[in-house]
């Protein structure tokens, strides 16, 4: 989980003034807590998610506790190819996330041949990408989606109408199995090169090379 820090800080001469961190890691943001309460300056320190709750130290202390033997931190990239000629397309999705303080990686390409257009070969990557995390066992967590497709990203974030049946099929399927496993979906828009491994995925499923890998990364 990322959350934003909200200090409330009492300098020596008694002026209060209210700080507020930039987004992070919820790990990383108990680190810098535990800085500011060395000082003995800060009157309050709270965080907040991204929906907005509010959550105390203790809290988030027990929250990070509770999750750290399960996939979390789960960020997945996804994108899409298709050929007209073939009327084929290559799915891919890179998925990172972390476990038991390690970070992991999984890499997924397919290819399928009933969908009719690229966009509809997105929402079947995205699609993808959430049947390896169901999989994999994430439930109950926010994960973060990311993909150079804008009519994905912003029909899904009902920033864009959608006006094709098919794709409103996709988006309700979408939807309706991310509630179901209990996923709060953050949806971010990349550029090509931000997600050219997701792109390299689907490139090599339309070219036939199946790719499924599931590996420990080294500490940077």
């Amino acid at each position: 989980m990322y959350v934003t820090i909200e200090i409330a800080y009492l300098s020596t001469k008694g002026i209060r003034a209210t700080f507020f961190s930039e987004e992070m890691d919820a790990e990383k943001a108990l680190e810098i807590a535990n800085d500011f309460e060395k000082w003995n300056r800060a009157e309050s320190i709270e965080f907040f998610d991204h929906r907005g709750n509010r959550w105390n130290k203790k809290e988030l202390i027990a929250y990070t506790e509770e999750i750290v033997t399960e996939p979390h931190h789960v960020t997945v990239f996804f994108d899409a190819g298709f050929d007209l000629k073939t009327n084929q397309a290559g799915l891919g999705c890179a998925i990172y996330y972390r476990q038991n303080h390690k970070s992991y990686r999984i890499r997924k390409n397919i290819v399928v041949s009933e969908l009719t257009s690229n966009n509809e070969a997105e929402y079947a990557a995205l699609f993808e990408g959430i049947k390896q995390i169901e999989e994999l066992g994430v439930h109950h967590q926010s994960v973060t989606f990311k993909g150079d497709s804008k009519v994905v990203i912003n029909q899904l974030l009902g920033e864009w109408p959608c006006k094709d049946e098919t794709l409103n099929q996709w988006a309700d399927r979408i939807e309706e199995k991310l509630e179901t496993i209990g996923i709060d979906p953050l949806y971010q828009d990349i550029t090509r090169k931000e997600n050219r491994e997701a792109h390299q995925l689907a490139t090599k499923a339309l070219e036939n090379v199946e790719i499924n890998s599931h590996i420990e990364l080294e500490k940077l």
